[in-house]
C-alpha cells in the first residue's frame, strides 16, 4: 500500500499560455508564471483570469531557450523582487526584476549572475530559494558534455548564490558552484528536513533524481544513472522514454517529478535523503508533457503542461486550451 498522499481531483487554473516554464507563488497565494517563447511574466490571481505583468528584456528564444525559471524573493512583500533565468547573448544569466505594486508592470533591477554558456539546448534553468535563504540554480551542459566536469565552467552545475549575487561563505568551491557533473538540471526542491533534491535529464540510458551534497561530482559525462564507477549515485533512475524530467516538488512524503517525454507525473517516495519505496506514475498521456510542478500554499500541487513547444523528443500535439496550469489535490489513498 502506498504511504503518504496520492493525486485526487484535478482542476484547471489557467489556459491558453505560451509555453509556461517557471511558476512562483507570492505571499498572497496568487502566482506568477513565465512564458518561455513570449518572454512574458503572467499573474495568476486567486480565482481570476491570467493577467500579463510585463515582458523581460533581452531574452533570446531557441529550441529550448527563452524565459525559463522563476523564484520570488523571500522578502517579496518588502522588495517586490522576483528572479528569472534568461537565455541570452553572449551568455545566459539570472536577473532580478522589480514588480509594480499592482503587478501590471516590471523592470529589470540588476543582473545577479552571468557567464553561463548559452546554446540551442541544455540550458537547465530552474531557480529555487533554499531554506538557507540562498538562490539555487540548475544549469545544463550547453550541449557540451565536457562543461559538466570543468570547474571553470558554470554549466552542468548546481549553483548557489546570495540574493545579491555574492557567494555564500560555505560554498565548497569558493565560487558559485555547489556541485558538478550534471547534464541538464531542470528541477530543484527541498524536503521538510532541508534535504536538497534535483532532477536531471540523462542521455539515452537513465534520467535521475539526485540528493544534492556540497562539492560532490554527479558523474556526467563519465557516468549516467548507476552505470559507471564515477560520481554520486542517484536516489532514483527512470528511463528517458518514461521521464525526461523537468520540475519537481516535495509534498505528502514524496518528490513529485514532471515528465516531458514520458507525459506523466511521477511520485518518488522519500524519507529525507533515502528512497522510501518504488516510483509510481500518474496521468500517463492524459495532459501531455508536464513541465513544472510546484507545491501550492493550500497543500495541493500546481503543474504546467508544455504541449505548444513543438518538442522533437517526446513531443505531442497541443490539446484544446494548451498550455495550461492544473491544480492536483493530494489525498490519502483509499484503504
Amino acid at each position: 500500500m502506498t504511504r503518504g498522499l496520492v493525486p485526487g481531483e484535478v482542476t484547471e487554473i489557467a489556459r491558453g499560455l505560451a509555453m509556461p516554464w517557471g511558476l512562483a507563488f507570492l505571499p498572497d497565494g496568487s502566482a506568477l508564471v513565465s512564458e518561455r517563447s513570449s518572454a512574458r511574466i503572467v499573474h495568476i490571481p486567486q480565482g481570476g483570469d491570467p493577467v500579463p505583468v510585463g515582458t523581460v528584456p533581452g531574452v533570446e528564444v531557441s529550441a529550448e531557450g527563452g524565459l525559463l525559471g522563476l523564484a520570488a524573493s523571500p522578502s517579496f512583500d518588502r522588495d517586490r523582487t522576483i528572479y528569472a533565468y534568461v537565455s541570452a547573448s553572449p551568455t545566459n544569466r539570472v536577473v532580478a526584476l522589480r514588480l509594480a505594486a499592482d503587478l501590471r508592470s516590471l523592470r529589470q533591477d540588476r543582473v545577479v549572475l552571468e557567464g553561463i554558456e548559452t546554446a540551442d539546448r541544455h540550458h537547465g534553468g530552474r531557480l529555487r530559494f533554499g531554506p538557507d535563504g540562498n538562490l539555487w540554480i540548475g544549469t545544463g551542459d550547453a550541449f557540451s558534455p565536457e562543461n559538466a566536469a570543468d570547474d571553470r565552467s558554470l554549466n552542468g552545475k548546481i549553483l548557489r548564490i546570495r540574493p545579491d549575487g555574492s557567494i555564500p561563505a560555505d560554498n565548497p568551491s569558493g565560487t558559485a558552484i555547489y556541485s558538478s557533473g550534471h547534464r541538464n538540471v531542470q528541477g530543484i526542491a527541498f524536503g521538510p528536513d532541508g534535504t536538497a533534491y534535483a532532477s536531471e535529464l540523462g542521455h539515452r540510458a537513465w534520467d535521475e533524481l539526485n540528493v544534492l551534497r556540497p562539492g560532490r561530482d554527479y558523474g556526467w559525462p563519465e557516468s549516467e544513472g548507476r552505470n559507471g564507477a564515477h560520481g554520486e549515485r542517484p536516489l532514483f533512475t527512470v528511463h528517458p522514454d518514461d521521464a525526461s524530467p523537468s520540475g519537481i516538488a516535495v509534498a505528502g512524503g514524496a518528490v513529485w517529478m514532471g515528465a516531458l517525454g514520458g507525459q506523466r507525473l511521477w511520485r518518488l517516495p522519500v524519507n529525507g535523503p533515502q528512497a522510501d519505496g518504488d516510483p509510481v506514475a500518474y496521468f500517463f498521456e492524459r495532459y501531455g508533457r508536464i513541465r513544472t510542478v510546484e507545491p501550492a500554499p493550500d497543500g495541493s500541487l500546481w503543474i504546467t503542461t508544455s504541449n505548444t513547444d513543438g518538442a522533437t523528443w517526446g513531443g505531442t500535439a497541443a490539446r484544446p486550451g494548451d498550455d495550461r496550469i492544473l491544480r492536483v489535490e493530494l489525498v490519502r489513498p483509499a484503504s
